[in-house]
């Protein structure tokens, strides 16, 4: 939903229960509302099983998830001289009604600030990959939207992160030394603002200093429905409402996917269901932890209206854990709010909503509090007139993972079954680099992981899985 906070700052525990199956009936959020023109939505809904298609007994592959990961990987399955002859996607509710749908709006590459973090979890050279991959993948939607004309209201810009706190500032300032000692140059981009530079930038009155870089603000539901709507016009047999229970072993070389209402048999199974991966992949449990997170839409008052519209996205960090993400709409001028998971003075219930929650039917009024507050204190804005200020809020569920990267690639222990999940909350900083270079192992046209484009500590392995169990 909001900007990844480069550490693993969550609660990790093994003895969840899994998470079972998405709740039916969420919220919508912004880009949901807005998107409920799409002859997607419902695609082949096994709801109503006298209208619907039936899911067909065998496919060559079948990925269960229709958000942005699993498009754009069975766009690069469909698209690919190897393509396989049948890809059947399953969703449990409408088509994109995920994470993907729920974000804060942000496509937003770390430029530097994970360094520290990444390097004690990873090493040095995985963070400097790492980073250099979320710089790649910028350009890698940039070129994707652009070439395949897809209206989703990208717009690609500049970004912030405030510092808003002396702690946070002492961090950022230290990581930012020590990826450009490692690279033994400043980082390219990357332009450091003093404090009464950042204030007047920024335009916020109590920073003490900001760091802009490259970055987009996106509408990542019409990104989803325009992948989904690609993908069925080169063969993508999509139903909805069809939630998956479980994968079994049919034979040495065959899976079947069974759900409330069929079952279909195929020899390659792709779990692109990030919060919700552990459910039929026992091994992830404890290792990718839904975690719900909350953004909101704020009408700008007249000072933040026309020519005064904010220029960047933005980070406000108080914190490593404690910050705001922030957007303004270049098609309506609308704010895109997303909130912390952070806050200090956070109550213990509202904690058990969002570690190991995955209800998005609502959301907490105490962060949606907070958030406002925040945000009219942060510009000295207060709405005035009717139709200013809070809209409304939604929620999301992201998969968080101990070691702060996401589990790719070939599932140990079950040939022919693959997964990519488990963004913590930084999906569209990296699928565009991840989903691709699945779609190329999976086809058997690269020969090793190092010729997928992604980085080592993305892949799932059996010592990655036994060390994050040791974390």
């Amino acid at each position: 939903m909001s900007s990844h906070n480069g550490s693993a700052s969550h609660p990790l525990d093994f003895n969840l229960p899994s998470p079972g199956l998405p709740v039916p009936n969420p919220c919508l959020s912004f880009w949901q509302r807005s998107t409920r023109y799409s002859p997607l939505l419902n695609l082949n809904s096994q709801k109503f099983l006298n209208d619907a298609t039936p899911i067909p007994e065998r496919a060559d592959v079948v990925i269960i998830g229709s958000g942005i990961s699993g498009a754009l990987t069975a766009y690069s399955l469909l698209t690919s001289p190897n393509a396989p002859k049948s890809v059947v996607m399953l969703e449990a509710r409408e088509a994109c009604s995920g994470a993907s749908g729920r974000n804060a709006g942000h496509c937003r590459p770390d430029a530097f600030r994970g360094f520290t973090a990444f390097s004690k979890l990873h090493g040095e050279e995985q963070a400097d990959e790492i980073l250099k991959h979320e710089k790649k993948v910028l350009e890698l939607v940039d070129e994707f939207i652009k070439n395949n004309d897809v209206q989703c209201d990208w717009n690609l810009g500049k970004t912030f992160d405030v510092v808003m706190g002396e702690d946070f500032g002492e961090y950022v300032k230290g990581s930012y030394e020590k990826y450009a000692q490692y690279l033994s140059k400043d980082i390219d981009g990357v332009r450091i603002l003093a404090e009464k530079e950042a204030k007047e930038e920024t335009r916020v009155p109590a920073a003490l200093g900001a760091y802009e870089w490259s970055a987009a603000s996106i509408h990542p539901a019409k990104l989803g429905q325009a992948l989904l709507t690609m993908a069925v016009a080169k063969g993508l047999q999509l139903f909805t409402h069809s939630p998956v229970i479980s994968v079994i072993s049919a034979s040495d070389s065959l899976w079947t996917v069974q759900t409330p209402t069929s079952r279909i048999t195929s020899p390659i199974v792709i779990h692109a269901t990030n919060a919700f991966a552990a459910t039929l992949i026992p091994s992830l449990q404890g290792r990718i932890v839904p975690t719900r997170a909350q953004a909101h839409r704020v009408i700008p008052t007249s000072e933040f209206c026309g020519d005064r519209m904010l220029t960047h996205t933005y980070s406000l960090r108080f914190t490593l854990g404690h910050f705001y993400s922030l957007i303004q709409r270049k098609a309506d001028g609308a704010f895109i709010l997303g909130t912390s998971r952070g806050i200090p003075s956070i109550s213990e219930a509202t904690k058990k909503e969002i570690w190991g929650g995955k209800n998005d039917t609502t959301f907490s009024d105490e962060i949606k509090d907070d958030a406002l507050a925040r945000f009219s204190e942060i510009f000295s804005v207060k709405p005035e007139a009717m139709g200013e200020g809070h809209e409304f809020g939604w929620t999301g569920v992201l998969g968080m993972t101990p070691d702060s990267v996401p589990f790719v690639g070939p599932i140990p222990s079950s040939p022919g079954q693959f997964v990519i999940a488990g963004f913590n909350g930084h999906g569209m900083a990296r699928i565009f680099g991840c989903a691709p270079g699945l779609a190329k192992l999976i086809l058997g046209e690269v020969k090793s992981w190092e010729e997928t484009g992604m980085p080592k500590c993305f892949q799932i392995t059996e010592e990655r899985l036994d060390k994050t169990e040791q974390s």
